[in-house]
C-alpha cells in the first residue's frame, strides 16, 4: 500500500469504529515504514526519540517525535497487537506485578495512536490543522473504546450543571466532557482525554473545581494524555530535537492551591514526572489506570 492510501485511511473515521480497526491500521502503517522511509532521524537532545522522514511520495515530510522505547516495529506489534486485545478483555485479572502485560497495554496504545498521527503527518502542510484535530478526536475515541473493552461504561457527552442564585436553582450550564464513566447510571468519573497537555492543563483542573462546586459533589476527575513532547525548533540546519510541552509549575500550583486531580496518566511519561516532588505522586503511566485505579473509581 502507498503512503497516500495510508493517509487516506487515516482521515476516514469509519476505519476506526472499533479496536480492531485501530489495530489493523497500525499493522498497515508499520509494514509500510519498515521498507519505505527516506530516513530515520535521531533526536539530538533525547536520543531515544526518532523522526520518520518520508520519501518523495510523502513530499519528504518529517513526522512528530516518536519514542523508540515505546513504539513497536512491525514484527513486535504482530505479536503484541494480538496480546493487547486479549489482555484488555481480562484486564481485571492482570497481576499488578505482571510487567510484560502492563508494558503491552501502555506501549500498544502508544504505538497505535502514533501510527495514526505519523500517517497524518504525511498530509500537505495546508491540512495540518485538520490533521491535528482529527488525531485528537481519534485518540479520544480510542481511549473510550479501550475502557469499554474492559467492561467499563465509558462515553463522552454534555453534563447539565445546576447554577443556584440565593439558594435557588435558576438555570443549568451544559458542560462537555471527553470521558464520563458511569455505574448503574450514576456518574463515577469525569475525564479529559488529549494527546498533549499543551494549552490544556489549566482547564482540566478547572473542570473539577467547577463541577464539584456547582453539584456539591466530589466526583473524581482524571486526565489521560498520550505524551508531552514536540519537535524542537532549531536554527541549526538538519538538527532535530524535542521540547517538553508539560508545565510542571502550573501543574504543581493547581494541585496544591486549587484541587488535585484524582489521576493523571501518560503513555509517554516524562522523566521528571517519575522523580519530582508532587508530580511523582499524581502522575502515572496509562497501564495504572487500566489495571488498578479504574476499578477503585467505579
Amino acid at each position: 500500500m502507498k503512503l497516500k492510501q495510508i493517509a487516506a485511511l487515516a482521515i476516514d473515521k469509519d476505519n476506526f469504529t472499533n479496536l480492531k480497526g485501530y489495530v489493523e491500521f497500525c499493522k498497515v502503517y508499520l509494514d509500510y515504514i519498515t521498507e519505505n522511509l527516506q530516513a530515520v532521524i535521531v533526536s539530538q537532545n533525547e536520543n531515544h526519540y526518532r523522526f520518520y522522514q518520508y520519501d518523495k511520495s510523502g513530499n519528504f515530510q518529517i513526522t512528530r517525535p516518536i519514542n523508540s522505547n515505546l513504539m513497536y516495529d512491525a514484527k513486535g506489534f504482530g505479536k503484541s497487537g494480538k496480546e493487547f486485545l486479549k489482555i484488555l478483555k481480562n484486564v481485571k485479572d492482570v497481576d499488578a506485578k505482571d510487567a510484560e502485560a502492563r508494558k503491552i497495554l501502555n506501549n500498544a496504545t502508544y504505538t497505535i495512536q502514533q501510527s495514526i498521527g505519523s500517517a497524518l503527518d504525511a498530509l500537505p502542510a495546508g491540512k495540518s490543522n485538520t490533521a491535528r484535530k482529527l488525531n485528537g478526536d481519534l485518540f479520544e475515541h480510542f481511549i473510550r473504546l479501550i475502557l469499554r473493552e474492559t467492561g467499563v461504561d465509558a462515553m463522552s457527552g454534555v453534563v447539565q450543571l445546576p447554577v443556584e442564585i440565593k439558594g435557588e436553582e435558576t438555570f443549568n450550564m451544559g458542560y462537555q466532557h471527553d470521558l464520563i464513566l458511569k455505574t448503574d447510571g450514576e456518574i463515577k468519573v469525569i475525564g479529559s482525554i488529549k494527546t498533549s497537555s499543551k494549552d490544556r492543563i489549566d482547564k482540566v483542573f478547572m473542570d473539577k473545581f467547577i463541577y464539584n462546586l456547582l453539584t456539591k459533589k466530589t466526583v473524581p476527575h482524571i486526565a489521560i494524555f498520550l505524551h508531552d513532547v514536540q519537535r524542537k525548533n532549531t536554527a541549526k540546519k538538519n538538527k532535530y530535537g524535542i521540547n517538553s510541552t508539560f508545565l510542571p509549575g502550573h501543574f504543581k500550583c493547581y494541585t496544591v492551591k486549587l484541587n488535585p486531580l484524582d489521576g493523571v496518566y501518560y503513555c509517554d511519561i516524562r522523566p521528571n514526572m517519575r522523580t519530582e516532588h508532587i508530580l511523582k505522586d499524581h502522575i502515572k503511566t496509562f497501564d495504572h489506570l487500566l489495571c488498578e485505579d479504574i476499578w477503585k473509581f467505579i
